[in-house]
C-alpha cells in the first residue's frame, strides 16, 4: 500500500534531483504551505456544510438545499457573497489595528497546526514541544480578538472582546491541566510519541477514569475556547450585535468566520491525538483479524474520523445548549472545573506512579 510518508518521500527526493538545494528547501516549503492550506480549506468547507445540515437535523428542518445538490454549494454563494462586499473602516476606528486584527487571528490559527502529527511520518515540525507550543500559539488569538474589539471604537465591540479575553484566560487552564493527565503519562509533549505510544490503546481507553475526566473537562474547555454556543459571550448577538467583530465586513469579518473555524479543527486535532490515539487504528486486544483489518486503514483516514467526531460533538453543544450568562460561565471554570482539574491531575499522578494503567 502507497504510504501518504512514501508521497512526500518521492516529491523530496525529486525536488533535491531537480533543484539546488536551496533552491529544493525554497519549493518544499511552498508546497507543504498550499498543501496545508488547500487541506485547511477542505476541512472548512465541509465543516460549514456539515454545521449547517446539523443546526437543520437538530430543529427538524432540511437546512440549506437550494444551491447545488442537496445544498452543497451554498458554502461557495457565501464566500462569493463575502468577497462581493465592500469592507468598511469606521471613521473614528484605529485604521492600523482594525486591519491587523483580522489577520493575526488567522495567522496564529495556522500557526498552530505546525507540530501536529497527520500520518505517520507526516508533519511539518517535529518539536520536542509540539503540544507546549500549540497551546501556547493558539491562546495568543485572544490578542487579535481583543485587538479588534478596541479598534473598533464600539462598545459592543470592546465589551465583546473584553468578555473574550476573560473567558478564553480562564478556560485555557482547565484545558491545559486536562492535556498534563496524558503528558504525565506518557513523559513527552512530542505529538508524534503521545501518538506513539497509544499504538497499543488510546489513552481514553486504558489511562481509566483520570483521563476519561480529562477529556470530557477538555471538551467543556476546548468549546468555551471557542466562543461557540453555549460559551458565545463575546458575540452574544441578542445583546452586542455581533461583539468583537460588529464592525467588520466584506472579507475582513470573513477571516473572523474562517478562523473561528480553523480553531475548532485545532482543538479537534488535540483532542484526536492526546486522547483518541490521533492516526494510531482502533484495536481490541486478543481480536488478531480484526485488528489487522483495522490496520489497513491509512492513519489520515483515522485522524480524520476522529477529527470530524469532535467536531461533531462541539456542533452538537451548540444547537443544543442554551446560552450561559457571564457569571455562569466563570463560575463553572473557578468554582468547579478548576478545583476537580487540579485533583483529577493529582490522582493522574498518583495512577502513573503507582503503574494503574494498562
Amino acid at each position: 500500500m502507497i504510504k501518504l510518508s512514501d508521497i512526500i518521500e518521492w516529491v523530496n527526493n525529486l525536488l533535491t534531483s531537480l533543484l539546488s538545494p536551496g533552491l529544493a528547501w525554497f519549493a518544499g516549503l511552498v508546497l507543504v504551505a498550499i498543501a496545508v492550506l488547500v487541506g485547511v480549506l477542505v476541512i472548512v468547507i465541509t465543516q460549514v456544510y456539515m454545521e449547517r445540515k446539523v443546526a437543520g437535523f437538530m430543529q427538524l428542518r432540511l437546512g440549506p438545499h437550494r444551491v447545488g445538490p442537496w445544498g452543497s454549494l451554498q458554502v461557495f454563494a457565501d464566500v462569493i457573497k463575502l468577497l462581493l462586499k465592500e469592507a468598511f473602516t469606521p471613521t473614528r476606528a484605529d485604521g492600523l489595528l482594525f486591519c491587523i486584527a483580522p489577520y493575526l487571528v488567522l495567522t496564529v490559527a495556522l500557526m498552530a497546526l505546525a507540530p501536529v502529527s497527520f500520518a505517520p511520518g507526516v508533519q511539518m515540525w517535529d518539536s520536542n514541544i509540539g503540544l507546549l507550543y500549540t497551546t501556547a500559539v493558539s491562546s495568543l488569538g485572544v490578542i487579535g480578538i481583543l485587538m479588534a474589539g478596541w479598534a473598533s471604537n464600539n462598545k459592543y465591540s470592546l465589551l465583546g472582546a473584553m468578555r473574550s479575553g476573560a473567558q478564553i484566560v480562564s478556560y485555557e487552564l482547565s484545558a491545559a491541566l486536562a492535556l498534563l493527565s496524558v503528558v504525565l503519562m506518557t513523559g513527552s509533549l512530542n505529538f508524534n510519541d503521545i501518538v506513539a505510544s497509544q499504538a497499543d490503546g488510546w489513552w481514553i481507553f486504558k489511562g481509566h477514569l483520570p483521563v476519561i475526566f480529562a477529556f470530557v473537562v477538555y471538551t467543556i474547555a476546548g468549546t468555551a475556547e471557542l466562543n461557540r454556543a453555549p460559551f458565545d459571550l463575546a458575540e452574544a448577538e441578542q445583546e452586542l450585535t455581533a461583539g468583537y467583530h460588529t464592525e467588520y465586513s466584506g472579507m475582513q469579518f470573513g477571516m473572523f468566520y474562517l478562523t473561528e473555524y480553523i480553531n475548532m479543527i485545532v482543538v479537534s486535532i488535540i483532542a484526536s491525538s492526546v486522547f483518541l490515539g490521533g492516526w494510531q487504528p482502533f484495536h481490541i486486544y486478543g481480536f488478531t483479524a480484526f485488528n489487522h483489518v483495522m490496520d489497513y486503514i491509512p492513519g489520515i483516514v483515522w485522524l480524520l474520523g476522529k477529527v470530524y467526531f469532535m467536531i461533531f460533538l462541539i456542533m452538537w453543544f451548540r444547537w443544543t445548549f442554551p446560552r450561559l450568562r457571564i457569571d455562569q460561565l466563570l463560575k463553572l471554570e473557578w468554582k468547579y472545573l478548576l478545583p476537580l482539574s487540579i485533583i483529577n491531575l493529582v490522582i493522574a499522578a498518583l495512577f502513573e506512579v503507582m503503574g494503574w494503567h494498562f
